[in-house]
């Protein structure tokens, strides 16, 4: 919901010995994480409920495009997908709306319209399978590094200021892309935009991804290196 001028993490991760002291242990069960949010955060606020019908709006857009190919109100509902993700940000830093349960909200939003929207492209031949791949596989990648986060006690990185800004090309590029693909009269025009946003959308979210990958790997060598010094002291 909220990004940083750069990833970041909580300045110590939680441990078990935490929970034995009364807290919740994020690291070890993500699940009680998302409970936690709900409990004990703020849960109805304006940010979180754009992100909550962000979520929402995918399977009506996944039914419009490949069921009765209604591209026209397809392309609406990723608009108004790319106008929430902008709105939520701003509204979350406006009213002091930030919360637990938003930051996993927000990408979880995202992430499920930019890889839903590229597999429903690919079935309709409107986007190469190779960008599907490139951008799951960035996915599964992340998906990977976070679980090695958690198991050496770190919560998920912050949203990097790129990654929003890629996430952000990508959600107007895909409608473009569909009026591309149409028979009218603007159809011609919107195909080089579309895939400029699509190139520039993808490198920057390959690269946020890249940076991603960079700081946790930095994470988990001091955190091997402190348990060594530890185990030698």
């Amino acid at each position: 919901m909220t990004s940083s001028k750069g990833p970041s993490v909580d300045p110590a991760p939680t441990t078990p010995g935490d929970a034995a002291a009364g807290g919740p242990d994020f690291s070890v069960d993500p699940v009680r994480a998302v409970a936690h949010a709900f409990t004990v955060d703020r849960v109805w606020t304006i940010p979180n409920a754009l992100s909550l019908l962000r979520l929402l709006g995918v399977p009506l857009f996944l039914w419009l495009l490949l069921g009765p190919e209604a591209d026209g109100w397809a392309i609406i509902v990723l608009m108004l997908a790319g106008i929430s993700d902008w709105a939520d940000g701003k509204i979350a830093r406006a009213l002091d709306q930030r919360s637990q349960l938003g930051t996993l909200l927000d990408p979880a939003a995202d992430r499920l319209y930019i890889v839903a929207t590229l597999v429903a492209l690919a079935l309709r031949d409107i986007v190469p399978l190779w960008l599907v791949a490139v951008l799951v596989g960035r996915e599964l990648v992340l998906g990977g590094v976070l679980l090695v986060l958690r198991r050496h006690g770190y919560p998920a990185l912050q949203v990097h200021y790129l990654g929003k800004a890629a996430t952000f090309l990508l959600l107007y590029a895909f409608p473009l892309l569909l009026l591309a693909h149409g028979e009218n009269p603007v159809a011609a025009v919107a195909a080089p935009l579309a895939w400029a946003l699509t190139i520039w959308g993808t490198a920057l979210y390959l690269v946020a991804g890249a940076l991603y990958v960079v700081q946790a790997v930095g994470l988990v060598r001091a955190a091997r290196s402190s348990a060594a010094a530890g185990t030698a002291s």
